[in-house]
């Protein structure tokens, strides 16, 4: 009698540990084929997350490895190849973690379609969120269209039992694996590095911290986040599993992850947040605007804050949550650009750079979205001088001001003429019209 034979298709829950579709393949069947897909349409999208995904990877492999499977790699066309191996193998089952964005519910639908045609039972599990996107709706609507009510609701939930690492995962003999990409250069110099047990590091180092998260991640310069999001995006850890480390649905930075699964759910429910408008009256009259929209890009608008920001973003791939309030709300509400041509610089720079939680953060800055004050101002000024005090964060990033002693680093052009005219530094980049009251 033959061994029954499961593929599991990795997307992004590049892990071992707390990974459903894995743990219940290996308990179900005895052979599992561990399989990656890299598919061209993705490669160019991010040189910074096309290096992190290649060296979780890396790690994905080695772990698999470790229990005595191993990681299959093919290039292509996620389906065509998934279905492609089941028969290379003589599959039964195909089995993967269920996504909330456009791309992959295209690629649910064909699989589903493919996997019917050769007589494969397709499985969708949990895994990318602490609670799954269907698990939890209002009365009378299919998702929560605003966070506070969400996450009574998503507190009050009975989570999922956490799953361990299989034992052992037992690969069909003579199964061609592939190679390793190399490891591209990416864009940003100064980046973490992906990769599972990497992640889990990080998790362990920053724990002792997590009691102090609210009253301090807001602090620019002190920089006292986790820096976890890009090891949730990829999977390389599992939202449960953090959410079950800090034992604490009350705190802060578990609030943190309930705002990641409120925008999955929202994404699931509407695909196009990437692209249009949430709020179904929201207005949206932008200014197209080249020259603002380089300036912003590459961090040279003449204000301070913003430009500190835009530059961490480019050298780390990565940018303070706070900083990420303040440059998209000086894109949107003070120069009136399209809140579409700030997402895709950070999607292109960002490791962390997610359909649900990046288009979804960008719509409720640009009042499009679940904001339930669309019309609220935003001064970047005062959100400067209250989170970054004296100036360090800025002094950091913009070194043209280092030597601008204290708060009036923020506004240098309200510096004298003859220290002025020092600084190799531009007068700050204001929207046609009546200036911004910052600048009155």
């Amino acid at each position: 009698m033959s061994e029954r034979t499961a593929v599991v298709l990795f997307t992004r829950d590049l892990r071992v540990h707390d990974h459903p579709a894995l743990a219940t393949s290996c308990a179900a069947f005895e052979r599992v084929v561990p399989l990656y897909v890299l598919d061209p349409a993705l490669a160019e999208l991010s040189p910074n997350r096309t290096r992190f995904l290649h060296q979780s990877l890396a790690a994905l492999r080695e772990a698999l490895r470790a229990l005595g499977g191993d990681l299959v790699l093919r290039h292509g066309d996620p389906v065509a190849e998934t279905v492609r191996l089941a028969g290379e193998v003589g599959a039964e089952a195909v089995a993967l973690s269920a996504d909330v964005s456009r791309f992959a519910a295209r690629r649910a639908q064909r699989l589903r379609a493919e996997c019917d045609r050769h007589r494969l039972h397709l499985r969708f599990f949990p895994g990318l969120t602490v609670v799954e996107p269907a698990e939890l709706a209002p009365g009378g609507g299919d998702h929560y269209r605003v966070f506070s009510p969400y996450h009574r609701a998503w507190s009050a939930r009975s989570w999922r039992e956490e799953l361990s690492a299989p034992a052992t995962v037992r690969l069909p003999a003579g199964v061609p694996v592939g190679r390793l990409p190399a490891l591209p250069p990416g864009e940003s110099p100064d980046v973490v590095t992906g990769g599972e047990d990497e992640a889990r590091r990080r998790l362990a180092r920053w724990l002792p911290d997590v009691t102090g998260y609210g009253d301090r991640h807001d602090d620019m310069a002190g920089d006292a986040t986790s820096r976890l999001s890009p090891y949730l995006r990829f999977g390389c850890l599992s939202p449960l599993t953090v959410a079950n480390a800090i034992d604490d649905r009350e705190s802060p930075f578990v609030r943190q992850l309930c705002w990641r699964d409120f925008y999955h759910q929202v994404t699931a429910a509407f695909p196009d947040l990437p692209r249009k408008a949430y709020r179904r009256r929201a207005t949206e009259h932008w200014r197209y605007d080249e020259q603002a929209l380089a300036a912003w890009t590459e961090g040279r608008t003449g204000l301070p804050v913003v430009d500190a920001g835009m530059r961490q973003l480019r050298a780390q791939g990565w940018l303070h949550n706070r900083a990420r309030l303040i440059t998209a709300g000086y894109l949107t509400k003070t120069l009136g650009l399209d809140w579409r041509d700030g997402q895709a610089v950070y999607f292109r720079w960002l490791l962390d750079g997610d359909i649900a939680d990046n288009s979804g953060n960008w719509q409720w800055v640009a009042g499009t979205g679940n904001d339930t004050r669309p019309y609220r101002g935003f001064n970047p000024v005062r959100q400067a001088e209250r989170y970054d005090p004296d100036g360090a964060y800025v002094r950091r990033w913009v070194p043209e001001l280092a030597s601008v002693a204290g708060v009036a680093v923020h506004q240098p052009w309200r510096l004298p003429d003859a220290l002025r005219r020092t600084l190799d530094y531009p007068p700050p980049l204001a929207p046609p019209g009546e200036p911004p009251v910052w600048l009155r």
